[in-house]
């Protein structure tokens, strides 16, 4: 559903265009960032941080991401790093 009218629409849009790439991408990335507080705020307590990190995943990315197969790469990373600690 799209209920903006066109001329408000393409002010916007001209609005934003008129700033630089890297303006563009600060606006981007502060929106990313205010909604990741959002989702974690709404997080029950006592999560792990392995869990925080699925359970993020899940969130921004649904379907579009095997978040089994992210889950399986963070475990694998987290075993890496234990194996190379237990090596020094």
């Amino acid at each position: 559903m799209n209920d903006t009218d066109p001329q408000i629409a393409e002010l916007v849009r001209r609005r934003l265009l008129e700033r630089s790439g890297a303006e563009r991408l600060i606006m981007g990335s502060r929106m990313f960032d205010a909604a990741k507080a959002m989702i974690l705020a709404s997080f029950p307590q006592g999560l792990t941080p392995l869990e925080i990190k699925e359970h993020l995943c899940e969130r921004l990315y649904g379907n579009e991401i095997d978040v089994a197969a992210f889950v399986r790469h963070l475990r694998s990373r987290e075993q890496a790093k234990h194996t190379r600690a237990l090596r020094d």
